[in-house]
């Protein structure tokens, strides 16, 4: 069991709610169905350091990709809200799936930034391409939505996108096995897949938020399939440059570290996950109902 923490952030009162508070007092807001989400957090603690950030993960319900649309987009709705009420000053959706599914109901519920993991991944993509082939690595749900592929068209119809769900990553992540025989063998029978599709990739977009503590296994693979070097985008990088590009002045520049409040809809297992994903000891969480 994780220690409770408590917050200090005042609740925003019924005539704030649904504006947009973009002060540097305010916390940024984070959530995932799970814990994967850290990793945007650990992005956005070495964007950002100033910052203070309070993380919800909906352990309870996950995961998300198996999910009806319908049902993400639910439950986002109530992740959301539940940080808004923790006057946030804007909101990051870590899961790729609620971002796939949920974004536009998420941005209409409020007026703060929201930022989804699809667009930073898709703009950061296109930047690290050289000839346009991109491949995308994710849940089902991800991958089902297209929303990475209409992202990309938007900004460049020209450019080949190849889509994969890869589901058996997110359990190899939860268990530590990142860089081992079995790690290594998954990656190769999934992205044998992916390239025999279009053996031209040059960039792999790792479209879920466990995916990066498997970034160098896949990288690795990825380029012994091609024959050729790859890039690896991680979404959780572009989101928290994304975010401080949004913030600008409104960025809480002190010089000491910010204050990270977690909670979570189920404890299970979240004191031995966490710290893989954040990459420091988890001080503690609150176990909160939505």
């Amino acid at each position: 069991m994780g220690q409770e923490s408590t917050s200090s952030y005042r609740t925003l009162s019924s005539s704030e709610k649904g504006t947009n508070p973009m002060t540097k007092r305010h916390p940024i807001g984070v959530f995932d169905s799970g814990v994967g989400g850290l990793t945007v957090v650990r992005a956005l603690r070495t964007a950002l350091p100033g910052e203070d950030i309070v993380y919800l993960g909906d352990t309870a319900r996950v995961p998300y990709g198996s999910k009806s649309p319908r049902t993400v987009e639910k439950y986002s709705l109530g992740c959301q809200q539940f940080l808004l009420d923790r006057g946030v000053k804007m909101v990051l959706i870590a899961c790729n799936t609620a971002s796939a599914n949920a974004l536009p109901a998420l941005q209409e519920a409020t007026r703060v930034p929201v930022i989804g993991a699809v667009e930073p991944g898709a703009t950061s993509a296109l930047a690290a391409t050289k000839h346009g082939h991109i491949g995308v690595i994710g849940t089902l749900g991800t991958v089902r939505s297209n929303a990475y592929g209409r992202a990309i068209a938007a900004r460049d119809p020209a450019a080949k996108l190849t889509q994969l769900a890869c589901p058996l990553l997110v359990p190899l992540a939860e268990e530590g096995w990142t860089d081992d025989d079995i790690a290594m063998l998954v990656a190769r029978r999934y992205l044998t897949q992916l390239f025999v599709q279009d053996p031209a990739i040059d960039t792999l977009v790792l479209g879920c938020t466990h995916y990066p503590l498997l970034a160098n296994v896949l990288h690795r693979v990825a380029n012994e399939l091609a024959k050729h070097e790859v890039a690896v985008v991680d979404s959780a990088g572009a989101m928290a440059e994304m975010a401080k590009e949004a913030l600008g002045s409104g960025a809480n520049r002190r010089s000491t570290a910010g204050r990270l409040d977690c909670f979570a809809t189920d404890t299970s297992r979240l004191d031995e996950l966490a710290p893989r994903f954040l990459g420091e000891p988890l001080t503690g969480f609150e176990l909160v109902d939505l």
